[in-house]
C-alpha cells in the first residue's frame, strides 16, 4: 500500500516544521532562478542556430551569453511589471515577448522573413489567447470568492 511521503522536516533544535514548496522564500528563488534557467536555454538555443552545425567559437559563446543575459532581463523585468498591469495589458505583453523571442530565434536559423514574421504572429497570438483565458478565469475566481 502506497503512504504520502512526509511533509515535515527536522530543525537544528529537534523540533519539526512543515515544508512549504509555495512559501515567500520559494517564490522569492524563483523570480531570480526561472529567468536566468529559461534564459541560459535561450541563449544556446540562439547559439546553436547562429552557427547552423559548424564549429563553436569564441564569437559564438559570447553571442549566446549575451543573448541569455538579455532575455533573462527582459523576462525578470516582465514577471515584475506584469502583475501590476490590467489583465489584457498583460496578455498583450506575453504576446509580444513571445512573438518578438521566437522572431529573434528562427532570424538566427537563416529562415525566410515571411515565415519568420507568420509564426511569430501565430504563436504570439496563441500565447496571448491563452494569457488572456488564464488571467481572465484566476481573476474571475478571486472575485467570486471575494462576495
Amino acid at each position: 500500500m502506497a503512504h504520502a511521503a512526509s511533509t515535515y522536516k527536522r530543525t537544528s533544535r529537534g523540533g519539526t516544521r512543515e515544508l512549504d514548496l509555495f512559501g515567500p522564500r520559494a517564490h522569492a528563488v524563483g523570480r531570480w532562478a526561472v529567468p536566468l534557467v529559461l534564459g541560459l536555454v535561450y541563449g544556446c538555443w540562439a547559439a546553436t542556430n547562429q552557427r547552423r552545425g559548424g564549429p563553436i567559437t569564441a564569437g559564438n559563446l559570447v553571442f549566446g551569453f549575451v543573448t541569455a543575459l538579455v532575455f533573462a532581463v527582459i523576462m525578470a523585468g516582465i514577471l515584475m511589471l506584469a502583475p501590476r498591469l490590467r489583465r489584457g495589458a498583460r496578455a498583450l505583453l506575453w504576446f509580444a515577448f513571445t512573438g518578438a523571442a521566437l522572431g529573434f530565434l528562427i532570424a538566427q536559423s537563416g529562415h525566410s522573413p515571411l515565415f519568420l514574421v507568420v509564426l511569430s504572429l501565430l504563436t504570439g497570438a496563441a500565447v496571448g489567447l491563452g494569457c488572456l483565458y488564464w488571467f481572465s478565469m484566476r481573476e474571475g475566481a478571486q472575485d467570486d470568492r471575494a462576495t
